[in-house]
């Protein structure tokens, strides 16, 4: 139990939020909800966090009420390479809400189409506190600038191989490819068709490979066609003519994102095949759309929106003095059974 002592008459140089959230047993996103009046907690961890910020003499307002120090606009940056997709539409969702919780205002930064796009130094002028990155691939230069000025900085879902001097936010990507196989075997598929991406990206790459992995595993004899699909291009037309060779059999398909997974619904519909009883389907992400399908998509739930939101709170907390580590936070995937499988 915490004890409350008497307020002090002035609050300490070296007192930080990072310093009450450590004597409360909570984290800093968790402290700087409470202190600021947002979110919901259990009484007792209020009671917790309010009384260490008593006894330690925090005042949240020399803070500007969550926002960093330093002069900054009280900014963060979250860069995409476009903002029409499900995908782009869940990573804003997330980050948007804790950015509104922790007191930032949230900037949506688009890569331009250009080699030596300037996007780092324009956070740089607007003092952002800092950035989360959603893009294929951030060049080594930009990378270098936003360390050279002193922005934070958190990749999310890269899809290049992993920076090892950043901190990166992603999910269990082969096992959930591996979930995906063990259902379609548990539901009576016996040949399979894995639908993927060309250049495949690193997630890609693990969804596959757990796939792969987990499918020889229960059946080593196990027949599996590769169908790639150009990154941007329409999978349909790709899916068609190996879907056709492919149906008659006991049929599982596995697409490594839910758009891939919408164009083999569109193949089928195309060769009249009925999904789940000529062919059974799973898909991965849990986009919107997949429940919207008909029948709704099977697919592996990744969860984006979470994904962001603790990125920006990593930002705040660095910015209240935790530290931001390179290294890798994973969130856990899960299976969603709907109709395409039987």
């Amino acid at each position: 139990m915490t004890t409350v002592g008497r307020p002090s008459q002035a609050q300490p140089a070296s007192v930080r939020l990072v310093d009450v959230a450590d004597a409360a047993r909570v984290s800093v996103s968790t402290a700087s909800r409470v202190l600021a009046g947002r979110g919901e907690v259990r009484p007792e961890t209020r009671a917790r966090i309010e009384a260490a910020a008593i006894e330690l003499g925090y005042r949240r307002g020399e803070e500007r009420r969550g926002r960093p120090r330093g002069g900054t606009a009280g900014l963060i940056d979250l860069v995409l390479g476009n903002f029409h997709d499900a995908w782009s539409d869940e990573v804003v969702a997330g980050a948007r809400i804790a950015a509104t919780e922790a007191g930032y205002d949230l900037v949506l930064t688009a890569e331009r189409d250009a080699p030596d796009d300037d996007w780092p130094a324009r956070i740089a002028r607007r003092g952002s506190a800092g950035v989360v990155i959603g893009l294929s691939g951030p060049t080594g230069p930009q990378l270098e600038m936003l360390e050279r000025l002193g922005i934070p900085l958190v990749l999310l879902d890269p899809r290049a191989e992993r920076n090892r001097a950043a901190t990166t936010i992603g999910t269990t990507n082969r096992e959930g490819g591996a979930s995906a196989a063990r259902h379609l075997v548990d539901r009576g598929a016996r040949r399979f068709l894995v639908v993927s991406t060309q250049p495949r990206y690193r997630f890609g790459r693990a969804r596959v490979e757990g796939f792969t992995e987990a499918l020889h595993e229960r059946m080593p004899d196990a027949r599996i066609d590769e169908v790639p699909v150009r990154w941007g291009a329409h999978p349909a037309a790709a899916v068609l003519e190996p879907l056709r060779d492919a149906l008659g059999e006991d049929l599982g398909i596995f697409a490594s994102t839910d758009g891939l997974a919408l164009g083999v619904y569109q193949a089928a519909a195309a060769l009249g095949a009925r999904i789940p009883d000529d062919l059974q389907l799973i898909g991965f992400d849990d986009l919107r759309h997949s429940a919207w399908l008909q029948p709704p998509l099977t697919t592996v739930h990744q969860p984006v929106r979470e994904m962001a939101a603790q990125a920006v709170r990593m930002i705040d907390g660095h910015a209240h003095g935790a530290l931001l580590e390179p290294g890798h936070v994973e969130f856990p995937t899960e299976l969603v059974v709907r109709g395409s499988t039987r």
